[in-house]
Formats: C-alpha cells, structure tokens, sequence
C-alpha cells in the first residue's frame, strides 16, 4: 500500500519534485518515529505521503499555499486518493483528520498525528528555518515537537 499511495502522490503532483521529496523525506522521517513512539503503520505512512496533497489545489484556489488553505483542500484528495486504493473507512478518516490538522495541531492529538507533526517540523526546520541560529531551532524544538523522538532526531540534526 505504502508504494501505491506513494504512486498517488506523485501522480498528483506531477513533476513538482520539490512536493514530491518533501512528503517522502517526513514520510522516512514519520516511519521511524512510529518504530519508537507506536500508531498504526498504514496511518502513519498514508498521512506522511499526503499530508501536503492539497497545496497545488491551495494555489490555485487562493494564489496562496498557507497552511490553512492545505488543510481546507487537502483533505478531499486525501479522500479520493485513499478510497480509489480501497483503504478502510476508519483509516481515511483519521488520515483526513490528520491532513486537515497538520499545521495547525488543534484538531487532534493522536500518536500518528504526532508522528507527522514532528516529522514534518523536522524537514521544514532544514527548508524554512536552516538560517536561524541554533538557539532558536532548539527552542522551537522543545516548545513545540510532540513526541521525544522526534526531539531527539530534531536535537541531533539542528542543534549543533
């Protein structure tokens, strides 16, 4: 399943590589917090892939790919790519859930949610924030990761 939905999402965001490497670097990311910090696997992984599956849709929508308009459109794709796979009721819904959520954090609190959170605040603290000094990074590290491997893994690639 973890190949086809990958397929999905590359399909989806056509030769938009920048899209396509970040979902896989917080899906490698999301997969080995999971191992240390437990959810279901297929949640994890179908989240991680799709978390940012809204944000074409976002742009051409509102000429703007802020993270509350990915999380208004992201989840009917989301939806859509999960059904034509035949993934379970309740595993969509928790996906959408999570795709719904994932800048804003208020909406859920669970351990695969926590799993994408911190991994996706991993990879864009590299993209987004890479400039800003160490002492910030480790305090948006500490205020704001959920789970403590995602701190760890956080901690030992901006805090030096």
């Amino acid at each position: 399943m973890r190949e086809k939905l990958i397929g999905k999402m590359k399909e989806t965001f056509g030769d938009d590589d920048k899209r396509i490497n970040h979902a896989l670097a917080v899906l490698a990311l999301a997969e080995e917090i999971r191992e240390a910090e437990g959810g279901d696997p297929l949640t994890v992984q179908a989240a991680a892939i799709l978390h940012d599956i809204g944000i074409q849709e976002a742009f051409r929508k509102y000429g703007s790919t802020a993270g509350h308009h990915q999380e208004v459109e992201g989840p009917p794709i989301a939806e859509a790519i999960m059904a034509s796979l035949a993934i379970d009721g309740a595993t969509m819904k928790h996906v959408s859930d999570i795709v719904g959520s994932h800048h804003s954090g208020n909406k859920i609190d669970t351990p695969e949610f926590r799993c994408i959170w911190d991994a996706d605040w991993i990879v864009n603290l590299g993209a987004m924030y890479n400039d800003w000094p160490t002492e910030k990074k480790l305090h948006i590290i500490e205020k704001t990761f959920r789970t403590e491997t995602g701190k760890r893994l956080a901690r030992a690639r901006y805090g030096k």
